[in-house]
């Protein structure tokens, strides 16, 4: 039986787990561009980001800081691991090294989460990083996101994708 309040404190670990990710997009951005120092990135994200606020009137979600620091963590341990199956992923004739800083991070800390976080569902980890994508791009780049994180996750999950299941996008291709 489900009461109240196990929904209201679900609902609260979902939304911590997705600005968690959203942070972890960020902060591997900002390492990206500026090459901010890992333990500095996570200790600026956690003390003064997330959950605080932005600018008067935004604020930053109360985030699952342990499953930001895992996130971003892994990508940075495993970035080259990620990045082969990234473009592997990839449209024919699209490299890595193509794509936008944050759709690059978006990526990757899809790609670590579904090999790493197998607590979460494959479909909840594309469509938390699609809205991602969504939050930041218009229409390519979330199919992108989509695309390339649907045939890892047949790939890296095939257990949790039924037989003749459709592929995320609706194609049926993997």
């Amino acid at each position: 039986m489900t009461n109240a309040s196990g929904k209201q404190t679900a609902s609260k670990t979902r939304a911590a787990r997705s600005a968690a990710r959203l942070g972890a997009v960020q902060a591997l951005y900002q390492m990206d561009m500026v090459a901010t120092p890992l333990d500095d990135i996570i200790e600026e994200f956690c003390l003064h980001r997330l959950g605080q606020e932005m600018e008067e009137g935004a604020d930053y979600l109360p985030a699952d800081e342990a499953h930001f620091e895992d996130l971003v963590r892994g990508v940075v341990r495993e970035q080259r691991e990620i990045d082969v199956r990234i473009h592997e992923a990839l449209a024919e004739g699209w490299t890595l090294s193509r794509i936008d800083s944050t759709l690059r991070a978006i990526l990757r800390s899809g790609v670590y989460e579904l090999q790493r976080c197998k607590d979460v569902p494959v479909k909840v980890v594309i469509n938390e990083y699609v809205e991602i994508a969504r939050a930041f791009f218009a229409e390519e780049e979330p199919r992108v996101v989509n695309a390339v994180l649907d045939r890892l996750g047949r790939r890296l999950r095939a257990d949790e994708f039924g037989n003749g299941a459709k592929s995320h996008d609706g194609t049926g291709h993997a």
